[in-house]
């Protein structure tokens, strides 16, 4: 994201330099005025206070593109009304120096108050130099009320406060984007893990049921003890070809090979399974979601039933495990069961667990059951 922010800022915050600059196009008749009264002392004070004046607008514009990103209490200079009031006084040398000619300057004033000060204390800025500008006109000798400059100050005021505004949703924009970026993050961060759950924690369960059966044969039965061995090795390169294929985002769970898995799982486990023999009837949209209910199902029941038997119902709307042990503890199956429940919620099915006497039951139907 910082890499948007800065696409954001940086290439656009040139023009808008560019195009809070050229708007200084319109002091050239103060500066002509004064450049005739050169002669004098006070076309070179109108000369040099227009330019630093200028100079000043044009730092201030610069600071704002650096800063207009950050939070609204940075978003302002912190010395606002110091620029302000430097600003009136480079105004109010320019109108001493060739009068009324100089109070061109308070467009450009009226434009940076909108910029640097609080909306209100803005707006109350902005309404003084109209009120200043009319008195002016209305009370100094040779002077008129000049309707260019009065309607330049309201219009620039309304200008830089649309601005402003704009920039502040821009801002926002950006900032609903970055969060959602992180929440993205988050929540694929949760299907990783959920998906290492299923995929290691059944995975791990069979191989220590086979690697502790294997040790147990190794003296009674050592040819079947190399079988549990061998076993053992083609599980472990399973799962890491289940890991690589979870990392790449291309996994899924095969309804047959969660049988099958079952079945090997249950039987290195001493468990009396009760699988089905088919899988045809299942629907295409559930056979996924049905072969992880399995692998999650047997997995509680290898790790924590302490069963002697389970038994897997299969049928075109629904999936179920039971089996005779105590049932899986809010701390142990707490996290595979609500990665389970997503998975169902995705598809618009339904997980519903329940105690048996003894025993424990998990069934997934497709709807609301």
């Amino acid at each position: 994201m910082r890499s948007d922010q800065q696409q954001l800022q940086r290439p656009n915050g040139a023009a808008a330099l560019l195009f809070s600059g050229i708007w200084l196009f319109y002091l050239i008749d103060p500066v002509s005025v004064a450049w005739r009264a050169r002669a004098s002392g006070r076309g070179w004070v109108a000369i040099i206070a227009i330019a630093l004046f200028c100079a000043v607008y044009l730092l201030v514009f610069a600071r704002l593109r650096q800063v207009r990103w950050r939070p609204m209490s940075l978003a302002r200079p912190r010395h606002g009304w110091v620029i302000v009031v430097v600003l009136l006084a480079f105004t109010g040398a320019a109108v001493w120096a060739i009068g009324q000619t100089g109070t061109a300057l308070l467009v450009f004033l009226a434009t940076v108050a909108m910029q640097v000060l609080p909306t209100a204390a803005a707006i109350s800025t902005v309404a003084a130099l109209v009120v200043g500008a009319l008195a002016s006109g209305w009370l100094l000798p040779g002077w008129t009320i000049d309707s260019g400059v009065l309607i330049g100050i309201v219009a620039a005021a309304v200008v830089m406060w649309g601005v402003g505004a704009l920039f502040d949703r821009n801002r926002e924009l950006l900032l609903a984007r970055e969060e959602n970026a992180r929440l993205a993050v988050a929540d694929e961060r949760d299907r990783f893990a959920r998906d290492l759950h299923d995929i290691l924690g059944h995975s791990l369960t069979v191989i220590a049921m086979k690697a502790e059966l294997a040790q147990r044969l190794v003296d009674a039965d050592p040819e079947r003890a190399r079988s549990e061995v061998a076993a053992v090795e083609r599980l472990a390169r399973d799962s890491l070809a289940d890991v690589r294929q979870a990392v790449s985002g291309y996994r899924e769970a095969s309804l047959p090979g969660e049988i099958a898995r079952a079945r090997q799982a249950l039987s290195a486990a001493g468990i009396v399974a009760e699988l089905p023999h088919s899988t045809d009837e299942v629907p295409s949209r559930l056979r996924e979601l049905f072969a992880w209910s399995i692998r999650e199902g047997v997995t509680n029941v290898v790790r924590h039933s302490g069963a002697t038997h389970c038994r897997v119902l299969l049928s075109a709307e629904s999936v179920e495990v039971l089996d005779d042990g105590r049932g899986p503890s809010t701390a142990t199956a707490g996290f595979g069961l609500a990665g389970l429940r997503e998975r169902a919620a995705a598809v618009g099915a339904t997980v519903v667990t329940w105690g048996l006497d003894p025993g424990f039951g998990l069934k997934v139907v497709a709807g609301d059951g």
